[in-house]
Formats: C-alpha cells, structure tokens, sequence
C-alpha cells in the first residue's frame, strides 16, 4: 500500500480525530475497529424517571440494577440489564445546578455484551420514558510519532544569540508565532514570513499578561505538571488533598488535586508513559508557561516574574496506551465548568464531514442537525458548560469553548467545533497563508498560527532539521524532550494560540472589573480578528514531509481557494483587550442569597477596581435577617433567619456598592437559591 502522510491525530472512532501536529506515516486507511464500547448504552431518561432511579440508589455511586418503571424494565430484561449509573457523579454544590441543565437524567446502561449495541438502542427508543439515546463511542490514537524534540545542545545555542527583549525567556527569539517580527523565513526573493502575522502579544501585554483567577481546562493528554516553565500557573484544587484516596471536597472525583486523569478514572494525572506524545504539555506551554522568567518559552497568558498567569486545570482524556471513551470527554466537560474553568480547550473533534474518505477511512457529520442527532450527551455536555460556567456576578458568565478546526485538508471544520456555538481555530503559517494540511470554509471561527513544516521544507541548519523552525515551540515532559523543549504543528497547535487569548482577555477584563456574557465576549473575539483575505492571492509550493526520508514530492496550493474561508481572520489579542476596554458592563458587588444559618464568603476586592489596594467596611440594615464578619480579605454573610435586607460595601477610595442580602431556606453556599 501506498504510504501517506499523518498530522499527529487521536481517533474517536468510528469518525473522530483529536487534530494535532507532528508527523508520522502510516499503512493505508486507518484500522477498522469497534465503533463504541460493547454492552453500555447512554439514555437520557424523562425527569420522573430520572427520580425513581435516583431514589433507588443506595450509595453516591448512583449505581442501580432497575429503575422501577414497569415498560423500563421490561425492557432491561429482555436486553440483560445489569447496571444503571449516573454519567456524571454527584457533586453536592452543584447538584441543583446539574438537575436544572438535565445531565442528571443521563445513565450508563450496562447490558450483556452479547447484544448488538444498536439493536439494544431501538428496544429503548421505542418507550415514551426516554428522551435521547448515545452510544459510548471508542477514542483511540492513530498516530506513532511524537513531537520533534530540541536538543540541549540546541536550546544552548539558541539562548545564546537570543536577540527578542518582549520577555528575557531564552527561546522566545524562535517563537514567531507570539512575536513575528517578519525576518524569520526569508531567503533572497522568497518571503514566507510577514511582520505581525502571529496573535499580536507585544501591544495586548502591554495591558494584560495573565491573571490567575483566570482557568483554563486542558482536554487533552496528561500535562507535565511539574516543568519548571509549567508548574507556577497549574490549577490546584485547594479543597481536595494530593493523592488522596478519599473525595475530600465532595465534587465526585477521588484526588482531583491537579485535575483528574478521565481516560483511568483516577486522580493521578500522568504524562510520562512510552506511547503519550507529550501534547497536553505543549498545548499547556502555548497557554500559560512562565514568562519572564529567564527559561525556556514564552506564552501568551503566563503572566511574569511578578505576576501570576492563568491557571491550566489538566482534564486528561488519553492516558498512555489506556484507550478513552465519549464518557470520558462527557465528564471531563462537565467537570471543568463545576470547578471553575471558563475556557474549554479542545484540540479534538471529529474528521471533517467533507473530509477525503480514502485518506481519512471515514468521514464525520456534515451538518448541525447530524452532529446534534449522532452525539446528544456532548451535546448537552458542551451546553452545560456554555451556560454555566463562569458566574452571574463574575467577570463572565458562561464559558466559551475552544475547538481546532481538523488537520484534513478538507472544505469543512469538523464537529463539535464546526457548531454556531463554539469557536472553531484553522491554522496559519508565519506569512498569513493557511497551513497545508488545516481545514477551512464552513464552521471555520477565526484563524492563528498552527505551523507548517512542509512549507519551511527549504529551512535547514545545524540547529534545526527540515522545516521544524517553522512549526510551534512549545514544553514538553523530558521523556518526550530531554530539553523539555520542542516542536508540533496542527490545528491543535493553532487551538491554544485562540484560548490562550481569550483567556488573556478575560484577564483584562478582571483587571477592569468587566463583566461580560460568553457570547458577547467570544463575538468580541470573532470581530477583531486581523483580516487575512488579501495574502489569499497566487500558489503556494511546498514539499511534502515523509519521516526518515524528508522533503518530498513538491506540492502547489491554490490561495484564492481559501479566501473567505479561513474564519474572521487571524486571532489578535491586541485589538481583542483593547475592545474590552470599552465593552461589557462594570462589576458590582453581588447580591446574596443565603441559607438560614448558613453563610457566604465573598472577596469584595474583586468587584473594585485595583480593590487589592483598597480596604471595605459593610454596613447591613436589618442586623436581624444576616450578620458579617471580616475574615482576611475576605467577608463572611450569615444567614440569620428568612427575609431580605438591604446592605452596602463601602471601599476606602471613598467608591460604595449597594446590594440586597436574602435569606432563605434551600439557598446554597455559593449563595444562589
């Protein structure tokens, strides 16, 4: 068989691909396997249902064998039912929430493997008590490659004649992906790089370099939580204990200290084992490495030496050769939402439905109404954390989710990032032209830098093998990198580059005390995207990358195929914070719903701008109906019997805040009825 070129992909089959970036050659079509897990089905039961079944269960487990409906399970019988679970586990401080969206209604529905899964679905789809049906679809890697790995030897040398002063990180001199200053690729009468084709980070960290309030949630493979470039911005869950065997902080996931390993259901988050790639570090690396720090790479939101950047929450969806399931990604959705994530970043989605099908083995969903129909649980996995991520009276309201556009060369971004609600990212080269292999047109949000070794085929010294300058420098765990340095390239690479800047913008938004909706904030994002249109003139040549053997067969691109197609433009993180500036309304203190003797903490300083500055003193109406006590920098509300009040917090600056304290039974402690 023929050999064919493979951007770095993990397959959920029977049609998915998490699109990344490294090379690597492959048999053919991609192995036919197994489509979805043998005996377990996903059902969506009515509310009443839903009830019964949860009234049955005797542990947190929300395991069951029946679920007390006579027409359900009569069914159970006849498919050899053996186990009813909840697919999202109950976390007591969101359990309200969770029952509002309707994720509580979706149950693992374990039957006799012997059934034929889809014939299984028919037998449930006929009863009135169930709404929606999925399959527990296989997630599998079709890659054996890694990223290419700078040397010690090199990164040395590269420090060395480091000549960028932005940031003091050695290696930033090679990044043109944050700093394009257009010297980078040009040889005689040939240009491949044009200044400022990169997300525009020298103007944005003029404003903003990062805030650690900020959380990110990294879908992906295990991230090298302890590289010294990495570890300062790792979200910590400070009420759960590392490595505990216990659910400390009651949230459903047993030692979730960095996060929570989904693909092994377990706490311990790993990066290190011979066949991960060390993606999810590199992915981590574009977000939220240190800056300024004098090592290694700089990134886009990791604050400096004096600030911390934003937060990488690790939700690890691949673990070594352990393969990984729809439920993972379900759960791993939803988790990043209830524990405070506003970015969902996703450098994973189905092959484009306009994708080759000889090269691909398969083709994806074409349509929004086919991606809803074929995959409902993602769907309201997604919408959750959409919805309710983020909080009413924070900087944001809702979460907005980031997705790489495919690696297939195809007309069509691939699902879910294709859907009108979640951004979907196609990559660029240094000169504004689309990447070789990155998907465009339909579905396609924004554009950013995603590397393009065949391109820079012709780039070749002692520091660098063919073309690798030209993809995106990024950690890497030092199994991976000895250095802990190196390259990838893909729409997965162009992915973090757009997270990594929504991110930076919410950071500026808290710095000014913005608040904003999801979508008025991700629509912000979309408008001020640099207008690339005019670079889609003329052919682009390059060389197509074998391993072992280099460049080969020498290729040509249309450009004007691409015009129109690439998104909005190219993400700029510049014009994005200067827009936030003048949008979204201004913060106020929140007004408070609290249990009858129950309490709310409440960071005041979060609501005044430069409020870490500042001191507050609160004055309560009716001393009656709450009470409060300074704590820190914090203040503590107390529930003291039903009824409402009104109250104010007055900061030293002389700037008052009014707001309504309600008491009542039923509130939580997050203080929302």
């Amino acid at each position: 068989m023929m050999k064919q070129r493979l951007l770095y992909g993990l397959i959920l089959l029977v049609c998915v691909a998490m699109t990344s970036c490294s090379k690597d050659d492959m048999q053919g079509s991609m192995e036919q396997e197994q489509p979805y897990a043998k005996g377990e089905l996903f059902v969506k039961f009515s509310p009443d249902v839903a009830d019964m079944i949860a009234q049955a269960v005797p542990t947190r487990s929300g395991m069951v064998t029946r679920s007390g409906v006579p027409s359900v399970d009569e069914v159970m019988e006849i498919v050899g039912t053996y186990e009813l679970e909840r697919v999202f586990p109950v976390d007591e401080q969101r359990e309200e929430v969770t029952r509002k969206s309707g994720l509580h209604q979706w149950y693992i529905v374990r039957f006799d493997g012997g059934m034929d899964a889809e014939l299984v679905a028919q037998q449930f789809k006929s009863l009135g008590e169930v709404q929606k049906i999925d399959f527990n679809r296989t997630i599998k890697r079709a890659y054996t490659g890694k990223a290419t790995p700078l040397s010690q030897e090199k990164l040395e040398r590269a420090a060395a004649r480091a000549t960028r002063a932005t940031m003091n990180d050695p290696l930033m001199s090679m990044q043109w992906n944050l700093v394009n200053n257009g010297d980078m690729f040009t040889e005689g009468e040939v240009v491949k790089s044009v200044k400022d084709a990169d997300v525009q980070c020298a103007d944005a960290w003029n404003k903003s370099k990062g805030d650690e309030s900020v959380i990110v949630a990294v879908l992906d493979e295990g991230v090298f939580v302890e590289h010294p470039d990495l570890k300062d911005n790792i979200w910590i869950n400070e009420d759960e204990v590392y490595r505990s065997h216990d659910d400390n902080d009651g949230n459903g996931f047993v030692g979730d200290y960095y996060g929570y390993n989904f693909a092994r259901n377990v706490g311990v988050i790993t990066w290190n084992d011979v066949y991960d790639s060390g993606h999810g570090s590199h992915v981590a690396g574009v977000i939220a490495a240190k800056n300024n720090n004098g090592i290694g790479i700089s990134s886009i939101a990791g604050g400096d030496a004096n600030t911390a950047g934003v937060k990488i929450m690790v939700c690890q969806i691949f673990s070594g050769n352990v393969g990984s399931s729809s439920i993972a990604v379900a759960r791993a959705i939803k988790y990043a939402a209830d524990n405070g994530a506003v970015v969902l970043q996703c450098s994973w989605g189905y092959v484009s439905g306009r994708a080759n099908e000889y090269d691909w083995g398969a083709t994806g969903f074409a349509s929004q109404e086919e991606w809803e129909a074929g995959a409902p649980l993602e769907k309201d996995a997604l919408d959750y954390f959409t919805h309710n991520a983020g909080s009413p009276s924070g900087v944001i309201d809702g979460g907005i989710a980031v997705f790489a556009g495919g690696n297939e060369s195809a007309p069509m971004a691939g699902y879910p990032g294709a859907s009108e609600d979640y951004v979907s990212v196609a990559a660029t080269a240094a000169d504004f032209t689309p990447a070789v292999y990155t998907n465009y047109g339909p579905g396609t949000s924004i554009s950013a830098p995603g590397g393009d070794q065949d391109y820079y085929f012709d780039y070749v010294d002692d520091e660098h093998g063919y073309g690798e300058i030209g993809c995106i420098l990024s950690t890497l765990p030092y199994n991976v990198s000895k250095s802990g340095y190196g390259y990838m390239e893909g729409t997965s690479m162009a992915c973090p580059h757009v997270s990594g800047v929504v991110a930076l913008g919410i950071s500026y938004a808290t710095q000014l005390r913005r608040h904003f909706k999801a979508e008025e904030l991700q629509q912000l994002l979309i408008n001020t995207a640099v207008p690339i249109d005019a670079y889609m003139t003329g052919i682009k040549t390059y060389s197509r990358y074998v391993i072992d053997m280099g460049p080969q067969q020498p290729m040509q691109l249309n450009m004007s195929q691409f015009k129109g197609k690439m998104g909005s433009g190219q993400v700029n993180a510049a014009a994005l914070l200067e827009a936030i500036a003048g949008a979204g309304t201004q913060m106020t203190f929140p007004n408070l719903y609290v249990a009858t003797n129950g309490q709310v903490v409440v960071a005041p300083a979060r609501y005044f701008v430069h409020g870490e500055q500042l001191s507050f003193e609160v004055t309560i109406s009716d001393s009656t109906v709450a009470s409060y006590q300074k704590q820190d920098a914090k203040i503590i509300f107390k529930g003291l019997k039903n009824g409402s009040t009104k109250a104010s917090v007055k900061a030293s600056n002389g700037e008052t805040h009014n707001f309504i304290i309600t008491v009542r039974e039923g509130a939580n402690n997050n203080g929302w009825l």
